[in-house]
């Protein structure tokens, strides 16, 4: 089913500034009303409520148009979770990255066994329509349980020492939660890293290319896709 392009009709400010307020906004721990001043000093007068209101109606639809990585069968898939606070009560987000620190998925879960591994597996699966080389993990046994039932196959390392790659992944959205204290709820954590992670595929390069030459080219180029995909819906 087609889902309805977002348009920036009746909206006072062009899409440029739309768009950079929303880059902005997920791309850097920045809370709205630091947003809201870095705009004030261009001589942009908006409140943090009208920007909070941009994220949330243009942020999914730029990050679903924004183009994915292609699998591969060589593809390596770092598979980690990470505990969150939400309302006083532990969850737990789950997350794969491949071996260039693109993130794969992400899902928000209450529990930490095999049926909430499988479910990421199976999500995995399902998205890149392709099975990876190997999955590295760390020691949790709720990896090799759920690997066994639904692609047993494919090689399974399991080591604290070189799960590191997804380990480090997180990092970003812990600075992004100290900034905002803490999320409301699973869903709107859910909905916020869906574009999140989006947002930061297109913008940091793979760690194959950290050359100071080949971060520039990767940062220009993301720069000009995004420009591009906000204008395209004006």
């Amino acid at each position: 089913m087609n889902v309805p392009s977002i348009r920036y009709k009746r909206h006072r400010f062009p899409a440029s500034i739309i768009a950079h307020a929303v880059w902005l906004y997920y791309r850097f721990p920045l809370s709205l009303r630091h947003i809201e001043e870095l705009l004030l000093e261009r001589g942009i007068r908006v409140s943090y409520e009208t920007v909070r209101q941009w994220t949330r109606k243009f942020g999914s639809e730029y990050a679903r148009r924004i183009r994915r990585k292609p699998p591969s069968s060589q593809d390596i898939w770092y598979l980690d979770e990470a505990a969150v606070s939400i309302n006083g009560k532990r969850h737990w987000l789950w997350r794969a990255v491949d071996q260039d620190g693109y993130v794969l998925d992400e899902i928000v879960q209450n529990r930490r066994n095999t049926k909430a591994a499988r479910r990421l597996l199976t999500r995995l699966m399902r998205k890149q329509g392709i099975l990876p080389k190997r999955m590295i993990t760390d020691k949790l046994r709720s990896y090799g349980a759920a690997r066994r039932q639904v692609m047993a196959n494919v090689e399974h390392r399991s080591h604290k020492g070189l799960n590191n790659r997804a380990e480090n992944s997180h990092l970003p959205l812990r600075k992004w939660e100290r900034v905002m204290q803490g999320f409301r709820s699973s869903g709107s954590l859910q909905r916020f890293i869906s574009i999140f992670s989006t947002v930061r595929n297109l913008f940091v390069p793979p760690h194959s290319r950290r050359s100071a030459c080949q971060i520039y080219l990767h940062r220009l180029n993301a720069m000009a896709e995004w420009k591009a995909m906000a204008e395209a819906l004006a």
